[in-house]
């Protein structure tokens, strides 16, 4: 898509696809570059925020993983999403970003919990935001392991690779993040059920 006429530049951009904007990135493009900050942003800021402890440092997650962006953006083989592939480097920034609060090494010396009976609907009859919410509250390694499996889709041995950590030690930090998060929500039913 060509650039002719200056008055409507800002618009054509937004009307690219996301392998013109790419291009124009590679060529360093600023105008680019920003269309696409802009396009994938928002998105991403949610990203950061389930690996943050919060908004200021969701935040200069985002700023970092945009700069990866852009410095590897020549780099992304055009096979697959586009924004999948901005997300694995916001993840990747978070877990390697200093803003993390927590050591895999303390994660490796928990001992492990016997997989506990979780009430398999705990996930599904909460809406996404209040999810999120319970999510937050989490201790950092259980947030982190619950959002990279369950939210992000992860498996197991993906996130002990990426985290550093026994594949048994994410499975139980899962577990224990969905017997937690069961455990809220059953003290907000019973509260709930008392008024």
């Amino acid at each position: 898509m060509k650039l002719n006429n200056p008055i409507n530049k800002n618009e054509q951009l937004k009307l690219m696809s996301d392998e013109e904007l790419i291009k124009g990135c590679i060529k360093g493009k600023e105008n680019y570059q920003y269309e696409t900050y802009k396009r994938f942003a928002p998105k991403m800021f949610g990203v950061c925020l389930r690996y943050c402890a919060n908004r200021d440092e969701a935040q200069d997650v985002l700023q970092d993983g945009f700069i990866k962006v852009f410095n590897k953006i020549d780099t992304f083989k055009f096979t697959g999403s586009f924004e999948g592939w901005i997300r694995k480097i916001m993840i990747n920034t978070a877990l390697r970003n200093k803003y993390i609060h927590f050591r895999t090494h303390e994660l490796n010396n928990l001992e492990f919990v016997e997989h506990p009976s979780v009430d398999e609907k705990i996930t599904s009859d909460l809406s996404y935001s209040y999810l999120m919410k319970l999510v937050d509250e989490l201790p950092q390694g259980y947030k982190i392991v619950f959002n990279m499996f369950a939210i992000e889709g992860y498996s197991h041995r993906e996130i002990s690779e990426m985290l550093n950590i026994q594949e048994a030690t994410s499975r139980s930090q899962y577990l224990r993040a969905r017997k937690m998060l069961r455990d809220k929500l059953e003290k907000i039913k019973r509260n709930e059920f008392k008024s």
